[in-house]
């Protein structure tokens, strides 16, 4: 039987999304590669489409034409964008970004910290001419990513970035979220979120580390941000030979008084300390099939998609082993290890790796999430990427709950009590560098 498009019985469905061709004219197209931005945030769609429309070679690159010959070198001021978002008048933009609680909801902002870091590196990078072969750049690493203070969809936000330091091949870009604090005319007291991105450039023909353009601080605010990065790249550089050795030599001690709890549950889990609880049984998992509309210019998965579904994750786990509404409080660390493809099969697995509560007011729960790729006709499983964050539980869900208390949490093999206190070191390493001061854009 034929059916009928004009039957009563039939519902027209039309795209939401504005069509990617002009309306008055077949021949003007938006690039197939910025067509994935359609799929994300408002935001990531106009950062994607800027970067079109200023660095048209780096859509289609010409691989075999020659690279940069000489490095120039650039302002912070160079890079800086910022973006606006109008949420006291746009109501539709507004209801894209609302979470449960009227406030911004973190996975999404988190796209658009990637895609404005991404944009930021784009134009840090440019030579401004087309005969050259332009960089492939990716993110490498979230360094640091601290909320401040909750984040209202009422009040209009801005965000704002720059680059702060350049290594060889690595860019380091700091970014606010700036909102409004009530009654407050001081910039730096409406600094809501503060967030460090490390991208790193590859030459788009040979893969290999590729030499960035330099950078030269001028205002004294400046200066401080960058000597700020380059102590965090030295201990970069020293973690990355020194952790395991570290625990390895002087953390025999550590790891038993570690395991000693996690021995209990498992050899006499009837003497076990109630208020405590296995490392394993705080486990959350989720998988996925990474889909087209999840690609990035470069057409591989987006950094900022895979932050979204990791936070959420870890929003869940933390949920879930507290018992009470969890608030977000920090990124510690990011690790990109390696790319993610269309395709991919993708788990994400979660778990609480340990507590903090001796600040009985504001204890802490702190979640890791690991990405991992499988490939079950090579029967293999890689680690795409690390996540480590940072919850509390909401003021107003402890005022309902008098008897909340937070459990410890326990290793329970080798393994996971090395994960805890290589964690644990690099988080107590972290609040030793000085931290950046806040970059607020100037009029």
């Amino acid at each position: 039987m034929e059916s009928n498009s004009s039957s009563p019985n039939t519902i027209p469905v039309f795209s939401t999304l504005a069509s990617p061709f002009d309306e008055n004219s077949d021949s003007n197209r938006k690039p197939l590669s910025l067509w994935p931005g359609m799929y994300h945030s408002p935001v990531t769609n106009a950062l994607w489409e800027t970067r079109s429309k200023i660095f048209e070679t780096l859509l289609d690159p010409p691989i075999h034409a020659p690279p940069q010959s000489q490095l120039l070198t650039k302002k912070p001021s160079e890079s800086r964008t910022s973006i606006l978002y109008n949420f006291s008048t746009d109501f539709i933009l507004r209801e894209q970004y609302r979470d449960p609680w009227n406030e911004v909801r973190i996975g999404k902002l988190l796209e658009d910290l990637d895609a404005l870091a991404g944009t930021i590196s784009v134009k840090h990078c440019s030579d401004v001419d087309s005969m050259t072969r332009p960089l492939y750049l990716v993110t490498a690493s979230v360094d640091k990513m601290v909320l401040k203070e909750p984040i209202s969809v009422d009040t209009d936000l801005k965000m704002v970035g720059a680059v702060i330091w350049v290594g060889f091949s690595s860019i380091e870009i700091q970014l606010d979220v700036i909102q409004q604090a009530n009654g407050s005319s001081d910039p730096s007291e409406s600094v809501a979120l503060t967030a460090n991105f490390i991208f790193v450039a590859r030459d788009y023909k040979t893969g290999k580390a590729a030499p960035v353009n330099r950078l030269c601080p001028e205002t004294e605010a400046e200066k401080l941000l960058y000597e700020a990065a380059e102590a965090r790249n030295n201990l970069r550089k020293r973690k990355r030979g020194g952790d395991r050795k570290e625990i390895e030599n002087g953390g025999v001690n550590r790891l038993e008084e570690l395991l000693a709890e996690g021995r209990i549950f498992c050899d006499m889990p009837a003497l076990a300390d109630r208020n405590t609880i296995l490392l394993k049984d705080t486990r959350l998992e989720n998988s996925l099939i990474c889909q087209p509309q999840q690609r990035n210019i470069h057409g591989r998965i987006f950094g900022g998609f895979l932050m979204l579904r990791a936070f959420e994750l870890a929003f869940s786990t933390a949920y879930a082993f507290a018992g009470l509404m969890p608030s977000f409080l920090e990124i510690d660390h990011v690790n990109f290890l390696r790319p993610v493809d269309v395709g991919d099969f993708l788990r994400f697995k979660s778990c609480v790796l340990y507590t903090e509560h001796e600040i009985t007011d504001q204890p802490l729960i702190n979640v890791e999430v690991v990405a991992h790729v499988t490939r079950p006709e090579q029967r293999s499983s890689e680690v795409s990427n690390r996540f480590y964050f940072t919850f509390t539980v909401r003021p107003e869900a402890k005022v309902t709950n008098t008897q909340f208390r937070i459990r410890k949490v326990v290793p329970a093999t080798e393994e996971e009590a090395r994960r805890v206190l290589e964690r644990m070191d690099a988080d107590h390493q972290q609040s030793c560098v000085p931290t950046n001061e806040h970059l607020v854009e100037k009029n």
